[in-house]
C-alpha cells in the first residue's frame, strides 16, 4: 500500500533575522494543511494514521500482532508485493502511546552500528526494513539482533523487522520463533478500502465494473492498486456529470496503459517548435491558468533559443486553437488540462526519454518559470512544476543531477521562490523509496562542507528539520549538528536542533553523547551543550519512569560537558546558565543533589571554578524560586559539596542579612 503523505513549502514568513545578509524563511506544510506547530513526531504519527485508515489486514497479521505484544519483536516474512512494509508500520501504529516515538532504523553513520542500542528510547516503536538488504547487511543484522532485542525489551520498546526478499540462510532458532509470514490481501478489498476512504460513495459498484475485473485479474502490488483507486477518484472529479462509475473505471484503466506510442505519434505530427513547447509546458504545468501556460511557453522557447515569430500578433493563432492542437482545453475557471487522464505524465516521460538534449534546458526553464508572478502562477503551480521535473530525474536514477540542480537554484543571487524550489526538489528526492538514501547521503556530505553557501545551508536546515526528521530523526540530528558547527551569521541549525530534541529524551541523550564523546575545536559545540543541557528538560519525566538526569550515562555526559564549559569559557559566558541550573535545583527537591553534584564534578577540582560557582550561587539568591532564604540554603548545600570535593571538613556557613551578594 502506498503512503501519499508529503511536505509542502510555501511563502516566506517566520522569525526575525538580526544578522547580516538576506533571510528567506521556508515553512513546510504537510497533507496540504498548515503544519506550523506540528513537530516531526506528530507528522510521523499522522502519516501512520493515513496508512492505517487505508490498510486491509492480510492473513497472518493477527499472529504478528500477538507475537509483537508478547515478545516485543516480530520478523515479518512474505512474498514481494504482499504489503509487508505497510503491515509493519500498521503494527507499530497500533501500539502508539503518549511516551516513545516511531522511527526507522537505518545504516549507521560515522562508525555507528545499524543496531546501536542508543537508537532505542523508552517505549519507542522501531522499524527495521531489510527488504532490499544484501547478504552482508543481512549477516550484520543476524549477528547483532539478539543483543539488540534485549535493549528493546529493557526499554519496553517494540521492534518490527521486515525480512529480506532474498536470503539463503535459515534463521537461527532463537530468531525463527519470532518470524511470522503474512499473505497478500484480496485486491478487491484493498481497492474498495481506498475508494471509500477517498469518499467515493459508489465504491461498491467496483464488483461489477469490467475495467476493475480486468485490472485485478493479474496479481498486483499494493501500491499499484492504490494508484488505480486514486485514478478512479480523479476520473470521477474530472468527468462530465452524465458519466457513470463504469466510465470512471474505464478512464482510470486507460490511464494506466502505456501511452508512449500515442504521444510519440502526436509529437511527430506537430509542425513546429511552438506547438511542441506548448505541449510540454501544458504537461509540466498541468492545471495551471491559461495565462501562466502562455507565459511559461514563451519562457521555454527562449530557454532553447527558438527563433522569435516575427509575424504580426493578429496573425498568430489564438490560445484556444493552439490548445486544441495539443489535445488540451480550458476548464470553466480558465485552467488548462489535457482531455485524457494522465496524458500529462505520458508527455513528460516522452520528452525526457526521447529528447535528452532538452534536460539541461528544462532545469533552467523551471528556475525561471517559478519566478512568474501571481496571479498567473500560483504557489501550487510552482510546487507542481518542480515536482514534475524532479520526478523525471528520479524515475531515471539521476539523483546527483537533481541535487546539482537544487544547488544551482540556491546560488547567489537567488530568490525566495528559487530557494523554495530547491527545497522541494530535495524533499522529492528524500521521499523517494528508491533514492531517499542517496539524497540523505548527499545532504550529509553537504552538511560537512565548511564552504557551503548560506542559502543552500538554509535550505538544508529546513529539509533536515521538516523532512528527514519525520521518519529518520537520528540522521536529521547528525546533519543539523554538522550544519550548526559551521554556521556563522545565523543560528538556524542550532535552533532546529533544539526543537528536534524538545520532546524526545532519546535524541537529547544522543546529542549529549555527540557533544562530549571526543573533544573538538568547534566553538558551536559548547553553545550546543548549554542548550542541550537545559535542566528543565533533563528533569522532566514526560510520562516516563525516570528522567534523563536519573540515568548514570547522562550524568557522566553532563559532567564531561560542564568540564568543557568551565575549561573553555569565561565566567561571563556561563554564569546565566549556571544560575538557571541552580534555580532548577532549588525548585525541584527530587533533583537538587544530582544537579549540584554534576556542577561540582564538572569543575574537576579547579579552585578558581569552585570560587566562581559559589559566587554565582550567592548572586543567584536574589532571584531564587521560593525567596532569598531558600536560595541561601541552596548556596550552603553547594558549598558543602565543594568542600567535600576539596577534602575540606564540612562546615555550614552562616549568612547575615547585612552580607553583600556581590
Amino acid at each position: 500500500m502506498s503512503d501519499s503523505a508529503e511536505s509542502r513549502i510555501h511563502d516566506p514568513r517566520g522569525p526575525v533575522h538580526s544578522g547580516l545578509g538576506d533571510q528567506i524563511n521556508l515553512i513546510f506544510e504537510a497533507f496540504g494543511k498548515d503544519r506550523q506547530g506540528r513537530n516531526p513526531r506528530r507528522l510521523a504519527e499522522d502519516q501512520l494514521l493515513w496508512l492505517w485508515q487505508r490498510f486491509v489486514y492480510p492473513s497472518g497479521f493477527g499472529e504478528a500482532r500477538h507475537m509483537l505484544a508478547e515478545t516485543s519483536t516480530v520478523l515479518l516474512d512474505g512474498a514481494s508485493g504482499s504489503g509487508r512494509t505497510s503491515a509493519a508500520r500498521v503494527l507499530l501504529h497500533e501500539l502508539r502511546r503518549d511516551v516513545g516515538s516511531f522511527h526507522e532504523l537505518l545504516p549507521g553513520e560515522e562508525g555507528e552500528s545499524l543496531l546501536d542500542p542508543d537508537l532505542v528510547g523508552d517505549e519507542d516503536r522501531l522499524l527495521l526494513d531489510l527488504v532490499a538488504a544484501d547478504e552482508s547487511r543481512w549477516a550484520e543484522v543476524l549477528e547483532e539482533l539478539p543483543s539488540f532485542r534485549k535493549t528493546v525489551v529493557d526499554h519496553r520498546a517494540h521492534l518490527v523487522v521486515v525480512l529480506p526478499s532474498r536470503r539463503t540462510d535459515r534463521l537461527p532458532v532463537e530468531l525463527d520463533r519470532h518470524r511470522v509470514e503474512i499473505y497478500r490481501p484480496r485486491g478487491m478489498e484493498v481497492l474498495l478500502r481506498h475508494l471509500r476512504q477517498d469518499g467515493l460513495q459508489q465504491a461498491d459498484r467496483a464488483h461489477s465494473a469490467p475495467a476493475v475485473s480486468d485490472f485485478l485479474d493479474t496479481p498486483r502490488p499494493m501500491r499499484e492498486i492504490a494508484e488505480f483507486a486514486s485514478l478512479i477518484v480523479r476520473a470521477q472529479a474530472a468527468a462530465p456529470s452524465e458519466d457513470s462509475f463504469i466510465d470512471w473505471c474505464e478512464i482510470a484503466r486507460a490511464a494506466m496503459a502505456d501511452r508512449g506510442p500515442q504521444v510519440a505519434k502526436h509529437v511527430a505530427a506537430m509542425i513546429g517548435g511552438p506547438q511542441r513547447a506548448l505541449l510540454l509546458t501544458t504537461a509540466m504545468l498541468h492545471g495551471a491558468h491559461s495565462d501562466a501556460i502562455h507565459s511559461a511557453t514563451t519562457l521555454l522557447l527562449h530557454a532553447v533559443d527558438h527563433p522569435k515569430d516575427d509575424r504580426p500578433l493578429l496573425e498568430h493563432a489564438d490560445l484556444a486553437m493552439r490548445l486544441e492542437e495539443v489535445s488540451a482545453g480550458l476548464t470553466q475557471h480558465g485552467a488548462v488540462r489535457f482531455k485524457e487522464l494522465e496524458y500529462d505524465t505520458a508527455v513528460r516521460t516522452h520528452f525526457w526519454d526521447h529528447r535528452p538534449d532538452l534536460r539541461e534546458h528544462l532545469g533552467t526553464w523551471v528556475g525561471r518559470t517559478v519566478e512568474l508572478t501571481d496571479p498567473a502562477l500560483s504557489p501550487d503551480d510552482r510546487h507542481h512544476v518542480v515536482q514534475h521535473l524532479s520526478d523525471q530525474y528520479l524515475r531515471t536514477g539521476r539523483c546527483e543531477e537533481l541535487a546539482t540542480l537544487a544547488e544551482q537554484w540556491t546560488a547567489v543571487p537567488t530568490t525566495a521562490r528559487r530557494l523554495r524550489s530547491a527545497a522541494q526538489a530535495l524533499e522529492r528526492g528524500l521521499l523517494d523509496e528508491r533514492h531517499g538514501r542517496s539524497f540523505r547521503d548527499k545532504i550529509y556530505d553537504w552538511s560537512r562542507n565548511s564552504r557551503l553557501g548560506e542559502p543552500l545551508a538554509q535550505v538544508l536546515v529546513e529539509v533536515c528539520a521538516e523532512v528527514i526528521a519525520v521518519q529518520h530523526p537520528d540522521q536529521a540530528l547528525v546533519r543539523l549538528h554538522h550544519l550548526a558547527r559551521r554556521e556563522r551569521r545565523t543560528t538556524r541549525a542550532r535552533d532546529a536542533l533544539c526543537r528536534l530534541m524538545q520532546e524526545d529524551h532519546r535524541l537529547r541523550r544522543r546529542m549529549l553523547h555527540r557533544l562530549v564523546k571526543s573533544p573538538t575545536s568547534w566553538s558551536a559545540d559548547i553553545d550546543l551543550f548549554l542548550k542541550t543541557s537545559d535542566p528543565a528538560a533533563l528533569t522532566h519525566l514526560g510520562g516516563r519512569a525516570h528522567s534523563l538526569l536519573g540515568e548514570t550515562i547522562v550524568r557522566d555526559q553532563l559532567i564531561a560537558g560542564w568540564g568543557m564549559v568551565f575549561g573553555q569559557l569565561p565566567l561571563s559566558a556561563w554564569e546565566k546558565h549556571v544560575r538557571h541550573w541552580l534555580h532548577t535545583a532549588g525548585s525541584d527537591e527530587h533533583h537538587t543533589d544530582p544537579l549540584l553534584d554534576i556542577l561540582v564534578s564538572g569543575a574537576a577540582g579547579r579552585g578558581e571554578v569552585f570560587g566562581a560557582l559559589y559566587a554565582t550561587a550567592r548572586r543567584a539568591e536574589l532571584t531564587a524560586p521560593g525567596g532569598r532564604e531558600h536560595g541561601s540554603a541552596l548556596t550552603d548545600l553547594l558549598l558543602r559539596k565543594i568542600s567535600t570535593a576539596q577534602g575540606i571538613p564540612q562546615q555550614s556557613p552562616r549568612h547575615t542579612s547585612e552580607e553583600t551578594t556581590s
